[in-house]
């Protein structure tokens, strides 16, 4: 709720696909990608739209499938869980604290944005047993206690680095990008809290983190060039170019699936698709490329872990 307007502006949006029309010449390292002629002969493959995977299940129903396999490798179960999402709507910060500043539920699976659909994702595919998915989806989801005021907002500042510590995440762009990855920052200071997107979150000035935070990227025009070797299940994070008023330069995120030689995105899509989908990642790419008022400039790739899950009812403190 009180979050839409700084997400809409930064963190959880993608332009809708008419802007892209609005620029006709692509950034500085967009141009490789987009000269593929894949980008012109795929498209989303996303299923027909239908009810989502976990539309009519009952609770005892949704609670044996989280049961089931539970002990499967995690990229499998989060790739199982995340799949039941396909066609969901996208609807733009779903989640809240059920009263105070964002009363939306805490939980919910009939819509989803791309941060959110992440999160329940991973708390399904981690959990055990249906117990342990809402202790799990509020680890991820807070710094420590589950108030608006310790949400992890920001990503580079607090979602990303918050949940690394935790043993939730762990950076894989280097690893999995080689010499061509390279360290890129994201700087906040008490000018940036003063734009309009900024306060738009309503956070305390005590609550408004300055600093400069280190992420590895994969730069853009070198991301296809090792697609094929990302594991499915990584979580793919979209960075943008360093601007001093807005409060992230991440502004999309979702998982890397590998089907038939091909490379997909599955994410919660807000221009174009308006839902979950299986989207190829060379034209998810090459769109991203073309946005030219605030550029694309690459990717981060973390791979989830499964650490020690909390006990159903436990209050959640950070380590």
């Amino acid at each position: 709720m009180m979050l839409a307007a700084v997400l809409a502006a930064a963190l959880l949006t993608q332009p809708p696909a008419a802007a892209k029309s609005k620029s006709s010449t692509p950034p500085p390292g967009a141009r490789q990608v987009l000269r593929s002629g894949a980008v012109e002969a795929q498209s989303a493959t996303a299923t027909p739209r239908r009810p989502n995977g976990w539309v009519g299940l009952s609770p005892e129903a949704r609670a044996a499938l989280v049961a089931d396999a539970a002990d499967a490798p995690l990229p499998e179960r989060v790739l199982t869980m995340s799949e039941r999402f396909l066609d969901t709507p996208y609807q733009l910060s779903p989640l809240g604290e059920g009263s105070g500043v964002d009363p939306d539920p805490t939980f919910r699976l009939d819509a989803v944005d791309c941060l959110t659909f992440v999160e329940q994702s991973l708390a399904l595919g981690m959990a055990r047993s249906d117990a342990e998915v809402a202790p799990l989806l509020e680890h991820l989801r807070y710094a420590s206690t589950p108030t608006y005021e310790d949400r992890n907002h920001l990503m580079e500042a607090q979602w990303l680095p918050n949940n690394v510590r935790k043993g939730f995440l762990v950076d894989v762009t280097r690893r999995l990008g080689g010499a061509d990855a390279v360290e890129v920052t994201k700087t906040l200071t008490r000018h940036t809290w003063q734009s309009r997107s900024s306060q738009a979150l309503q956070l305390p000035p005590e609550r408004q983190v300055v600093g400069t935070y280190a992420l590895n990227m994969l730069p853009l025009e070198h991301v296809m060039a090792h697609a094929r070797a990302i594991p499915s299940g990584t979580i793919l994070v979209v960075l943008r170019e360093d601007l001093p008023l807005k409060a992230t330069r991440v502004t999309h995120l979702g998982f890397v699936v590998q089907r038939k030689q091909r490379t997909y995105l599955r994410h919660a899509s807000r221009g174009g698709y308006n839902r979950v989908v299986d989207e190829d990642l060379e034209t998810f790419l090459a769109r991203n490329g073309r946005y030219a008022k605030w550029r694309v400039t690459g990717v981060s790739l973390f791979e989830a872990r499964r650490p020690e899950a909390p006990q159903p009812g436990a209050v959640v403190r950070s380590p």
